[in-house]
């Protein structure tokens, strides 16, 4: 049973940066697709980026292109979201989800507790 602890959020003043990070542990994240979603005050939850499972394509929502990247760590078992350029509309509780379906079919879909987020002078 895969367990996901976000981590490093925190208050940012707009224009820096901050890294958040994702651990595993119970099961090799290895063969997950990794996730980062977001969820600001009164607004549905939107999909960041994302990265595969086995080839690691990335993709990123429109607005984050350029200011943040996803990397995987197999080896350390944590995938990670370098966020540069932040703005005030990047405010936001994070969470990282992995995902996996088997060849049977069989879909294992797991979510962290989330870290907030706070971009604000």
């Amino acid at each position: 049973h895969l367990q996901l602890v976000e981590s490093g959020g925190g208050l940012v003043q707009p224009g820096g940066s901050l890294r958040l990070s994702c651990a595993a542990s119970g099961d090799t994240l290895d063969g997950y697709a990794i996730g980062w979603f977001r969820q600001a005050p009164g607004k549905e939850q939107e999909g960041v980026a994302c990265i595969g499972s086995s080839d690691n394509t990335t993709y990123y929502k429109d607005s984050v292109k350029g200011r943040f990247t996803i990397s995987r760590d197999n080896a350390k078992n944590t995938v990670d979201l370098e966020m540069n350029s932040l703005k005030p509309e990047d405010t936001a509780v994070y969470y990282c989800n992995a995902e996996k379906t088997l060849s049977s079919g069989t879909k294992y879909d797991y979510w962290g507790q989330g870290t907030q987020v706070t971009v604000s002078s």
